[in-house]
Order: C-alpha cells, then structure tokens, then sequence
C-alpha cells in the first residue's frame, strides 16, 4: 500500500520546488492524494479491513488541514494544485 521510490520521486519532481523537496505543502498534499488514491483501490476489494478505512479518513483530514493551511497562506497556489490533482470542483 505504500508508494514506490520511483513514483514517489516522480511526484517530489513534479510538485516540489526541487528534487529533494519533500516537505512542502504542495508535495504533502500530492503524496497524500496518491496515498489515499492507492487505498481507496485496496478497500473497494477489501470492503471488512476497518483498520485501513480509519488509515484512509486519517489522511483525508490531513489533505483537508493542509489545503486549508494553503489557501489561507496562497490562494493562487491552492487553485492551481486542486486543479492539478482534480480534488474537487473549484468556485
């Protein structure tokens, strides 16, 4: 359920200010938007694991923080990630 080296470094290039940026919001948000994307795959095969369910509502509070955090700090930045992960429809 863990994402991979390759695609987590793939992710980092894409969203980061630079290679090795991982603590950004922006790289945050999309390293938990694949995260929950890879477990909503698993629990809709594996409808009794509850320990995943709670992992998985754990990590959409942490994206809906973040994203807060980031539209209070940039909102120019927060339309433009959305847009590009295809969260949710932007206003």
């Amino acid at each position: 359920m863990a994402i991979n080296l390759k695609n987590k470094s793939e992710i980092v290039k894409k969203y980061g200010k630079n290679d090795k940026d991982t603590g950004s919001v922006e790289t945050q948000i999309a390293l938990l938007s694949e995260k929950i994307t890879e477990l909503t795959e698993h629990l809709k095969s594996n409808q009794k694991d509850f320990q995943g369910r709670r992992g998985l509502l754990m990590m959409v509070g942490r994206r809906k923080r973040l994203l807060a955090y980031l539209k209070d700090k940039n909102l120019e930045d927060y339309r433009n990630l959305v847009k590009k992960l295809n969260i949710r429809e932007t206003k």
